[in-house]
């Protein structure tokens, strides 16, 4: 009984998104942070994504993504691999391996950052850019390293200590030469796991604070000085991709204010 008590508090706290990789995508998010496991015990190099608990098998995720950008052609998608368990040098060749089978000449080689723009990706037909931070991915060209996209964690329950983080961060941000995610998210502790048993991350943590967060996302201006990528937690809470998107206008407006009259 405690045993199945226990698990499902370990859901509730360990879920992240509730939509699936296709939801999400269809919802308009390009950017996914991922993390992988091998199981322990289990014969084979088999990969699960993993947070906390053991989720799908990587691959099966992999070609619903895969799916989705055979039907849309100009779409582009970012897939950060962050952090491994449980994995040897065998099971990093095997997952960058499926990485290659499962996306081909979709993958983008590792360039310049700013040499990135859409014209560029639609003309190669590329639509995945890996970021793979692991020694194993360095002398692959298609495996971006993560040192080309840095993702400071606040590591805290504070809405206010949040933003006061995305703000300083940005301010420190790298100008020129890799791309620069926001993570807009709370991170529980162990007393707060405690305080929230039968809650769960979404309706104790996320839910209360995505007002305050969502305000700071709605007031940022995109560019080298400003937001380039931004998280969060249940997408599906709030219009978050849109929202997200729409930043992109302050782009258009700077630019047609510096075209000459």
């Amino acid at each position: 009984m405690f045993s199945v008590l226990a698990k499902k508090v370990m859901v509730k706290w360990s879920m992240t998104q509730n939509l699936t990789f296709r939801e999400q995508l269809d919802a308009g998010i390009r950017y996914f942070d991922l993390r992988v496991s091998s199981k322990p015990g289990e014969p084979g190099n088999e990969i699960y994504f993993i947070h906390g608990l053991f989720g799908h098998k990587v691959r099966d995720g992999l070609i619903e993504i895969n799916s989705f950008l055979g039907r849309h052609r100009k779409e582009v998608v970012f897939l950060d691999f962050n952090h491994y368990y449980a994995m040897d040098v065998e099971h990093h060749v095997y997952l960058i391996r499926m990485l290659q089978e499962v996306f081909g000449s979709k993958l983008c080689t590792n360039r310049v950052v700013e040499s990135i723009t859409l014209d560029y990706l639609w003309e190669k037909k590329h639509q995945v850019i890996v970021f793979y931070h692991h020694p194993s991915g360095q002398r692959n060209p298609v495996m971006w390293p993560g040192t080309k996209i840095p993702a400071p964690w606040a590591n805290t329950t504070h809405p206010n200590k949040l933003i006061q983080f995305l703000e300083t961060t940005l301010r420190e941000r790298a100008k020129h030469g890799s791309f620069h995610v926001s993570q807009a998210i709370l991170t529980p502790r162990v007393n707060t796991v405690a305080k929230g048993l039968v809650w769960g991350l979404r309706n104790y943590l996320v839910e209360r604070n995505l007002p305050t967060i969502m305000s700071w996302v709605e007031t940022q201006r995109p560019g080298v000085d400003g937001v380039n990528i931004i998280t969060s937690d249940f997408v599906d809470l709030t219009d978050f991709a849109n929202i997200v998107i729409k930043l992109n206008n302050h782009l258009l407006l700077s630019e047609q204010e510096r075209k000459p009259r």
